[in-house]
């Protein structure tokens, strides 16, 4: 009797986790869209008013030597590595790892979640230039920059494109990747990616630490959102569920 109870109730319990972690996704991912979202609406407002400037001086100050404000603290190397890590952030690498992420998902007959890959980081991309020519922050002139720039200071656009590309590409391979431990790798390893490169644009003085934490808000809000739409798509089946993959074309006689 115990052993027919026990493979009634193994199965069932198995579907109700799995019921249960379909309805917990979409309200994750829209109250993360939600909390971010308003995170970086409230931060846009202090920065307006300029009420993060004193705030963000003394960030910036504190990570310089006092004698010679064009010296970032620590040894050479670390300012080496923080020019390093900031290009992991720039639109070359990204733009790399987008297409290197999409011919993957291809081969492996994911089409729906390789389209679904190239719509997110390529809305991410214009969200984040609309948002700098709406703000047109300028840059920290506190410190001499250690790195090159080109554009307005808010919000970071390394910190913002790290958050929608690394962020949006994990939330998205982790949803096609069958182990729990490659998930929770995959996103571990994105929001590490994304914490350093935005450190490193206030370490190298070419952001007040305000843009930032923008950045990653805005950015962290828009991975949310594909996220939701990630699991909505499943759900219709236009995108592939973990362990899924297109239906293989005819071949041609």
């Amino acid at each position: 009797m115990s052993a027919v109870m026990d493979t009634l109730i193994a199965p069932a319990t198995r579907l109700w986790v799995r019921l249960r972690l379909n309805e917990v996704g979409p309200l994750i991912s829209l109250a993360g869209f939600g909390f971010f979202a308003w995170g970086f609406m409230e931060l846009a407002d202090d920065v307006r008013e300029g009420d993060t400037h004193d705030l963000d001086s003394k960030l910036l100050l504190a990570l310089r030597n006092p004698t010679n404000l064009a010296d970032p603290l620590g040894p050479g190397w670390l300012e080496e590595a923080a020019r390093d890590i900031t290009g992991l952030g720039g639109y070359a690498i990204l733009a790399i790892i987008t297409w290197v992420t999409w011919a993957y998902l291809m081969m492996a007959g994911k089409r729906g979640a390789a389209l679904l890959v190239l719509v997110s980081i390529i809305g991410g991309t214009l969200l984040s230039n609309g948002l700098k020519l709406g703000f047109e922050r300028p840059r920290p002139d506190l410190v001499p920059h250690a790195a090159q720039v080109y554009t307005a200071s808010f919000p970071s656009g390394h910190a913002m494109l790290s958050a929608v590309t690394y962020l949006t590409l994990g939330a998205l391979l982790a949803r096609v990747e069958k182990s729990r431990r490659a998930r929770a790798f995959i996103m571990m390893l994105a929001v590490i990616i994304t914490l350093l490169v935005g450190a490193s644009r206030v370490y190298l003085g070419v952001h007040w630490p305000s843009d930032v934490l923008a950045g990653w808000s805005v950015g962290a809000a828009w991975a949310s959102l594909c996220w939701f739409v990630a699991l909505q798509l499943q759900r219709r089946g236009q995108v592939e569920k973990p362990g899924e993959t297109s239906s293989p074309e005819p071949e041609s006689s």
